[in-house]
């Protein structure tokens, strides 16, 4: 094919990107001086600050407006004779279905979420469109082309699930600066701030004699004579002082292991400092809450410091007062954002005071802020070359170059002299229950295991579908859309409180249920085994 007939296909191609983050900006920039003219662009996220040190079409003004409409218009200052159409949107909406994916020539993923790639996946498949998938994790990377019937697709291979931490390791024995993160964010700072109807595994009752009491008070109650320092060190010596103490009256868990110290604010704090922590005269800046700061208040500024434990003490305190003096009405309602500065700053003090009591490294706010947030931290120029891998695989998919497709893996460490490893795509794995249609077998006790265990832990968990359907034969058990009559809705989440054996049509050992997701265009079978424990089983 001549140079000017390669360029007339990419000229004349309608391309779809899902993400406008860390790779879609430098993907939309690439794609656009490649001489793409037609680009669709999906992106439901809008800007934040930590955003602004890798995503180079966005600027401090865009802060809080849509990435996808943003990086549109950033682009067209630079080329302005291209269609660039923006959807601030999830792509899991409705809007988004197999017949909107059918008008284009390739797909392209930029995504951050595993959920997100499984229905793209599908949809593309559905839709017998090409994609072009990727990711990135710090100097990480890889580029992976799934073309139906002739590739893989990207569910044929099992993906790593997140990294999760036993609860008693987390509560009781940390040993890595991690489980102390997680103590601090899932618990403490969810215990303080959070939902209070939902419990957690967090010591919450107090030292005042009667804690093998049911009736022994909440410690984490603030008290109706109480100021809010007084009940700050009230926590404070709550959770890093008596939790602990109470910890090392079981000599069985220290017998091989460090023992903790137990830390009262009295033991940190200077007499002569009592409470006199930051000041609280400044209003938020530009009214947002999410950037109120101890940090600020107390004149720390460099978040790559890591604090004394004096220092993380006057941040927790200050942290608490400031939670109850400034952003009260959220107290109640909180979950932990990455980007909310003052919870980052409380979770990473009431961190680094537990690490200090078990002996552990402590850790500069930055790297706490990673660590909470689940992020290992991006790294732009890998976005940049993953972009750049990205549309070479594009550009050979719209050519139709079978041959020379390419999974391109970006390596830390040089193999073999190279940073870029190129491997042939596989084939489709014929027991995908995706793209082959193999049917699944679930082990489940089905005289105790209810129809809504089987919808929310598998098929929407681990299967992925958003608008399930599940029929028995010709008896369909579970559906869900905005269609349904009043009555349907009240039958089928009647059944979701059922028992298996006890459903209008029993499913029993033996039991084919059929499960289908009308948005994905996704149908696949799932043979029932009984098991007599409680336990569900899921493979192929």
């Amino acid at each position: 094919m001549g140079s000017e007939q390669q360029l007339e296909v990419i000229k004349s191609a309608k391309v779809l990107m899902v993400g406008a983050g860390g790779i879609g900006c430098e993907l939309l920039k690439t794609l656009a001086l490649s001489g793409f003219q037609d680009i669709h662009i999906i992106d439901m996220d809008t800007i934040e600050v930590s955003n602004l040190n890798r995503q180079f079409l966005f600027r401090q003004s865009h802060v809080g407006q849509s990435k996808a409409k943003v990086a549109r218009e950033a682009v067209l200052r630079f080329r302005p004779n291209i269609n660039i159409t923006p959807y601030h949107a999830n792509v899991k909406g409705p809007e988004f279905n197999v017949d909107f994916f059918k008008q284009f020539n390739v797909v392209l993923n930029g995504l951050d979420n595993l959920d997100a790639r499984r229905h793209v996946n599908r949809l593309c498949l559905a839709a017998d469109v090409p994609l072009v998938e990727s990711g990135t994790t710090g100097f990480l990377g890889q580029v992976t082309v799934h073309v139906k019937g002739k590739t893989e697709c990207y569910e044929c291979q099992p993906k790593p699930t997140p990294k999760s931490y036993p609860v008693c390791t987390i509560t009781s024995t940390p040993s890595k600066f991690v489980h102390c993160i997680v103590w601090a964010k899932d618990l403490l700072f969810a215990k303080l701030f959070g939902d209070k109807s939902q419990g957690n595994d967090l010591n919450v009752r107090s030292s005042d004699g009667a804690s093998s009491s049911e009736n022994a008070e909440d410690a984490f109650e603030r008290r109706a004579d109480e100021d809010v320092e007084q009940y700050g060190r009230r926590i404070y010596d709550h959770v890093f002082g008596y939790n602990i103490e109470m910890a090392l009256g079981n000599e069985e868990t220290w017998k091989n292991r460090n023992r903790p110290k137990p830390i009262y604010s009295c033991d940190v704090l200077p007499e002569n400092l009592s409470y006199q922590n930051g000041t609280l005269e400044k209003d938020c800046p530009n009214g947002d809450s999410s950037l109120v700061s101890a940090m600020a208040s107390l004149g720390l500024k460099n978040p790559q410091d890591i604090w004394s434990l004096l220092e993380n003490t006057r941040i927790f305190l200050e942290a608490l007062k400031l939670f109850f003096v400034k952003r009260e009405k959220d107290i109640g309602n909180l979950i932990f954002d990455k980007d909310d500065q003052l919870a980052v700053e409380i979770v990473t003090a009431a961190a680094n005071i537990r690490a200090a009591s078990f002996g552990i490294p402590l850790h500069s706010l930055f790297e706490a802020k990673g660590i909470a947030g689940n992020i290992v931290h991006a790294v732009a120029t890998t976005n940049a070359i993953i972009a750049g891998l990205i549309v070479i695989e594009a550009i050979k998919v719209l050519h139709g170059d079978t041959n020379r497709y390419r999974m391109t893996y970006c390596v830390e460490h040089p193999a073999r002299k190279m940073l870029l490893m190129p491997v042939e795509p596989f084939e489709p794995n014929k027991a995908c229950y995706v793209c082959s249609e193999t049917p699944l077998t679930l082990e489940v006790n089905t005289s105790r295991s209810k129809l809504r265990d089987i919808v929310e832990k598998i098929v929407k968990n681990k299967l992925g579908m958003n608008l399930p359907l599940i029929m028995h034969g010709s008896a369909l058990l579970y559906e869900v859309g905005d269609d349904l009559e009043e009555v349907e809705v009240a039958n089928y989440e009647a059944n979701l409180e059922k028992v298996l054996a006890e459903l209008p049509s029993p499913v029993t050992g033996g039991t084919v249920l059929t499960v289908e997701d009308l948005q994905q265009e996704f149908t696949c079978s799932i043979n029932i085994k009984h098991r007599f424990f409680y336990i569900h089983i899921f493979h192929c």
